[in-house]
């Protein structure tokens, strides 16, 4: 899989955009590796786009909590969005959904930034 990244607002926001189904092999590690980069740019706005994730596993939820929990501790915050109906079930059960700022769409997800 290749991670697609989008960054926007001159370097404030970037989005990360996977594919297919995370369940902690290469894919996973793309995605830690890609937040960690961003962490070390000083990037503290990142929406996660998971309208082309099919499945995720627990080892990729534990990616997206990292991530909120590092963007979190240096003033940052993590938004998700175009979140499909069995993945946002999976952040409703483990109450998630109360940690994660969740949107519809990627135009609410910049536009919750400002």
């Amino acid at each position: 899989m290749k991670l697609k990244v989008t960054v926007l607002n001159d370097g404030k926001v970037a989005i990360l955009e996977p594919k297919g189904s995370l369940v902690g092999g290469d894919e996973t590690d793309e995605l830690r590796e890609t937040v960690n980069d961003l962490l070390k740019k000083d990037n503290k706005k990142l929406i996660v786009d998971l309208g082309k994730v099919t499945y995720m596993n627990s080892t990729a939820i534990g990616v997206l909590v990292s991530a909120h929990t590092s963007y979190a501790n240096r003033g940052g915050k993590v938004v998700l969005c175009n979140v499909n109906k069995s993945i946002n079930n999976i952040f409703i059960v483990t109450k998630l959904s109360m940690i994660f700022q969740i949107e519809s769409d990627r135009m609410e997800a910049v536009a919750s930034f400002s």
